[in-house]
């Protein structure tokens, strides 16, 4: 970078169509992601400690007994992950707190928290630190980051990101595997849809069969019966 005060960052690249992202905005915000906790983590002070791609596939080769945090949403886990991840129940990244119950029995094995582009692992796996969770890692780079150098290994299924590509893979067409499932009919599907009703726009797969007039469809019975009364 030849701005100095970026120099120390990690830039992660990947192909788009072109119109992936409507603009470019560059902000200074106080989280990127907000946990939203009364007494802050600050990553400077405690965090997990990084591992890169290269060390993970050595741990995947070599055996080693570890067990892999996913920290993103639910509809992200659902369609792309490592293969016997695990996923506290977040609807939202603020929803961590109230679930690390759910996996203290991990407290005294080896933790690896992942996501996208590992951002909010900088957090999440800071907090196991201070809530005694032992030996904590953090995905250097993120889940983006081994899947571009490593595809089709350990990690299923597509990435989901947050621009008009919604899902992105490395691994050959012909080798893709599909983990997600129609929230309707249970079939293999990675097409993504918001529910019709505005009031709700629940995003959801859904796939082909299941989409009514237009492509869209109602998340439930309940939504679509509301919103056609109106």
């Amino acid at each position: 970078m030849s701005d100095r005060r970026f120099s120390d960052s990690l830039i992660i690249k990947s192909h788009g169509r072109g119109d992936s992202f409507p603009k470019l905005s560059v902000k200074a915000r106080k989280e990127i992601v907000t946990l939203g906790l009364e007494d802050d983590i600050d990553p400077n002070q405690i965090t997990g400690k990084h591992l890169k791609p290269e060390e993970l596939k050595q741990w995947y080769e070599s055996g080693k007994k570890f067990k892999i945090v996913d920290m993103r949403n639910g509809y992200e886990f659902k369609v792309g992950r490592f293969k016997d991840s695990l996923m506290p129940d977040l609807e939202n990244f603020r929803d961590l707190k109230k679930e690390i119950s759910k996996i203290e029995e991990l407290k005294d094995e080896t933790v690896l928290t992942v996501c996208t582009g590992g951002v909010r692992c900088e957090k999440a796996s800071g907090l196991l630190v201070r809530e005694g969770f032992k030996d904590v890692y953090q995905l250097d780079g993120g889940i983006v980051t081994y899947m571009e150098k490593f595809p089709a290994s350990e990690f299923e299924g597509s990435l989901y990101v947050f621009d008009k590509r919604i899902l992105m893979h490395f691994d050959p067409e012909d080798n893709h595997k599909v983990i997600g499932k129609c929230d309707k009919c249970g079939v293999l599907s990675e097409r993504y849809v918001n529910c019709r009703n505005p009031m709700c726009n629940k995003h959801f797969l859904c796939c082909v069969d299941c989409s009514e007039e237009g492509g869209g469809a109602y998340c439930g019975d309940d939504c679509k019966m509301i919103y056609s009364a109106v």
